[in-house]
């Protein structure tokens, strides 16, 4: 099966645990980003949102009230399928739905004010031409909001995040880490920036129930971190029945002069 494929099976299968999950429906990032969607283009006008990977959501709920609109965009048309249902419930009426490819943008030039991506660019099989259909579709003085899970920047962290990550689901690409992001940014025409950084606590049982995973892969990514170096074990604080923290980043973005 082709990584676009898998992707759009994997999450429009969990679909309704996405729309309840505290990691996802809750953060001062969704704050943050609704903020930078109300001071984008001055009180006078609204900005035209495009949300990449939208998942269940919850970043076009947070930003839709001071949006002119909101395009929620995934691979997995069951998981649209929530965002239009709970938008209709909230009120939202700003939000629309959108099916297709992050490297593929079924949207014209200089389109959207400003494009998010949260917790999504992990799973995208390309992340550079993503970059450049972004770019495509932003128009001048737009910015770019990406925020995901970020890789340590020490590789024996850094494999042990990324092993843990693919066991628990298939379809994951891999966690960049920040200096990555930063790079791809760069090469892509955009001056990015790193603004915030924070820890995620992720309760083990509920982390992988989320994602269905297969029973023996909770086993293998049990003994995995138990048998990690004590570095890694102390960096991501592994605690009793293996939960952890992982790291999570914001980053922003706009087209280079």
């Amino acid at each position: 099966m082709q990584q676009p494929a898998l992707v759009a099976q994997q999450f429009g299968n969990t679909a309704s645990a996405y729309l309840t999950s505290a990691v996802h429906a809750q953060g001062a990032d969704l704050t943050a980003l609704r903020d930078i969607a109300a001071n984008l283009t001055g009180s006078s006008k609204r900005p035209v949102v495009l949300d990449l990977g939208c998942g269940a959501g919850h970043a076009s709920f947070a930003v839709a009230p001071v949006a002119q609109s909101v395009t929620a965009f995934d691979l997995a048309p069951e998981m649209l399928a929530v965002v239009a249902g709970a938008a209709q419930e909230r009120g939202l009426e700003r939000i629309v739905t959108q099916q297709g490819n992050v490297a593929n943008l079924p949207f014209a030039d200089a389109s959207f004010c400003m494009v998010m991506t949260r917790f999504s660019a992990h799973h995208w099989f390309d992340v550079p031409a993503a970059l450049q259909e972004v770019k495509r579709v932003l128009k001048p003085g737009g910015v770019l909001v990406v925020i995901d899970i970020t890789a340590p920047e020490s590789p024996l962290h850094d494999t042990t995040l990324q092993a843990v990550e693919l066991l628990r689901d298939g379809s994951h690409v891999r966690d960049y880490r920040a200096s990555e992001w930063l790079r791809m940014l760069a090469e892509a025409g955009f001056a990015g920036e790193r603004v915030d950084g924070w820890k995620l606590d992720m309760q083990f049982d509920e982390w992988t129930a989320r994602m269905r995973t297969p029973a023996e892969r909770v086993t293998a990514i049990r003994s995995l971190l138990r048998g990690a170096p004590q570095e890694t074990r102390d960096y991501f604080a592994v605690r009793e029945e293996e939960t952890f923290t992982i790291d999570s980043t914001m980053f922003r973005a706009c087209l280079k002069q």
